[in-house]
């Protein structure tokens, strides 16, 4: 059995009857996005129960092996040359168990949206297109599709026509625009719905980015509410 993430609980209202669980980029935790909460304007939607669950400290390639939170080791700055194939899944297996959590308190996983920034959002794609009972929506910040290659094979019909909400800073050096718009481009040809936003920003949040969130979880938590 897959021992629980550690994670930041806030609920918008009490009895909530939708979650979005957000995964934090490498390096930070939980506390990364927790204070965005009270700044989206989430009214005409349901109570939320908002989940930042915490990656585990590993050893990561790329920054000379220093130890810090990360989903999965990064290899090199490129991100997709060589990857971190069985941490992706492993990180995977504790992303999902988040989801399933939630579907056994009560919350149905079309009330559900992943999200998540950076590495998160890497893991957000990869978890959330490939988890086997529909979500409501994953929003993709600043990030990128792992293991595309094996994405075609392993992708679930019951998210191909999940939406999915995608951000990327114009100016970004961690993830270049280019490695975004490569995962955006993949994601449409295999017919998944995606918006695509951009921002002048570096690798970072935009003040309109929050706005579009707010508006993209209203889409997809405010209807439906039964």
């Amino acid at each position: 059995m897959t021992t629980l993430l550690p994670h930041i609980q806030i609920e918008t209202a009490p009895q909530p009857s939708a979650a979005v669980i957000w995964l934090h980029g490498l390096g930070a935790d939980g506390n990364d996005f927790a204070g965005l909460v009270p700044e989206l304007d989430v009214s005409g939607c349901p109570a939320i129960r908002f989940i930042f669950p915490h990656a585990p400290a590993i050893p990561v390639t790329v920054n000379g092996g220093y130890v810090m939170p990360a989903w999965y080791d990064i290899f090199g700055a490129d991100l997709v040359s060589r990857q971190d194939t069985v941490g992706i899944r492993a990180s995977a297996q504790a992303v999902a168990a988040l989801i399933e959590r939630e579907m056994a308190r009560g919350i149905p996983a079309h009330r559900i949206v992943l999200a998540g920034f950076s590495q998160g959002c890497a893991m957000a794609l990869h978890t959330g297109l490939r988890f086997p009972h529909t979500l409501a929506g994953i929003m993709a910040l600043s990030g990128y599709l792992p293991l595309a290659d094996q994405f075609a094979a392993e992708r679930t019909a019951a998210n191909a026509h999940t939406p999915i909400f995608m951000a990327h800073g114009s100016q970004d050096p961690v993830v270049v625009p280019a490695r975004g718009e490569a995962s955006r481009d993949l994601l449409v040809k295999m017919g998944h719905p995606v918006q695509w936003h951009s921002y002048p920003m570096p690798h970072s949040l935009h003040p309109r980015e929050v706005a579009d969130i707010a508006i993209f979880l209203k889409q997809v938590l405010a209807h439906d509410v039964a």
